[in-house]
């Protein structure tokens, strides 16, 4: 696909300041904006992350003429066929905090013995020519019993990566270790190599 016209900023479509500060950490090369807020969002009712985060750049793109970048991204639990999935953000209800979110799963959880978890992260990436690109990343790792931690969001008090020998959850590492393991670190990374961004 073509590059970024130099000096033109990309939109970031989302409304999650946690989202949005985790991105421009780890794409520090581009110049990405917040979404504006004559911006509607399409709802997230596609069967993958990639469908919602291409639905999600495209509405960005076609509303501001902008180049646009959208993430969707969750927690997929094996002992729960892959649950919540595309459905993490709103797995306790469409209004549910982290805490809720994270309070319902770590229940279900309660008696399993295999308690395997991935973060998937799908990024997409419309152009100001309309050419669009989607990377996904992956981290595998385990669900603690109990959460730990103050750093991160989402399910990170309770996930431990597989990349690092402790068990620390994500909400116990600093930004830069999580950053060059998480799910969005590496989709974060590919999309930017496609575009011709740094880092």
């Amino acid at each position: 696909m073509s590059g970024r016209p130099p000096g033109r900023s990309i939109i970031v479509a989302t409304r999650n300041r946690h989202k949005l500060g985790e991105l421009a950490e780890i794409l520090s090369g581009l110049e990405l904006e917040p979404l504006p807020e004559s911006v509607e969002m399409p709802p997230e009712d596609g069967d993958t992350f990639a469908e919602n985060a291409l639905g999600k750049a495209r509405a960005a793109h076609e509303q501001t003429g902008h180049a646009a970048l959208a993430d969707d991204s969750g927690i997929a639990v094996v002992a729960l066929g892959g649950r919540p999935g595309v459905r993490s953000a709103r797995y306790a209800g469409e209004s549910a905090t982290d805490a809720e979110n994270l309070g319902l799963l770590l229940t279900e959880l309660r008696d399993a013995e295999d308690r395997s978890v991935a973060y998937v992260c799908a990024i997409a990436y419309v152009g100001e020519d309309g050419a669009e690109t989607v990377r996904e990343g992956r981290c595998e790792g385990v669900l603690a019993e109990v959460p730990r931690g103050e750093g991160g969001f989402g399910y990170d008090p309770a996930f431990i990566p597989a990349d690092f020998a402790d068990d620390r959850t994500m909400a116990e590492l600093s930004p830069d270790e999580k950053h060059s393991i998480s799910h969005r670190g590496r989709a974060a990374r590919a999309i930017a190599a496609s575009i011709g961004g740094s880092r």
